[in-house]
């Protein structure tokens, strides 16, 4: 059998040794929201933002397409500025 292939049968198996275990750890991530939540418990949240949310980020979201395409607009601008001055 080709190394390769003894390489995947083994990962398999440990996956499934990993999958099939009767008590799993929690990640980093799982302790360290518990160890905060225990002491301080987070407060409800919302399922969908507001309506005053809504509005200031779509507006935001405008501002910043303006920014990027008028930022585009100024390099193309510049690039065909030095271009048209550059010798020949």
């Amino acid at each position: 059998m080709p190394e390769h292939e003894q390489g995947d049968q083994q990962r398999e198996f440990d996956l499934r040794w990993a999958d099939g275990a009767e008590h799993k750890e929690p990640s980093a991530r799982a302790r360290m929201l518990a160890s905060r939540w225990k002491h301080n418990p987070p407060g409800p949240v919302p399922f969908r933002a507001g309506p005053e949310h809504v509005g200031s980020r779509r507006r935001s979201s405008w501002i910043s397409t303006a920014v990027v395409l008028g930022c585009v607009a100024a390099v193309i601008v510049l690039l065909g500025y030095i271009n048209f001055r550059a010798p020949y």
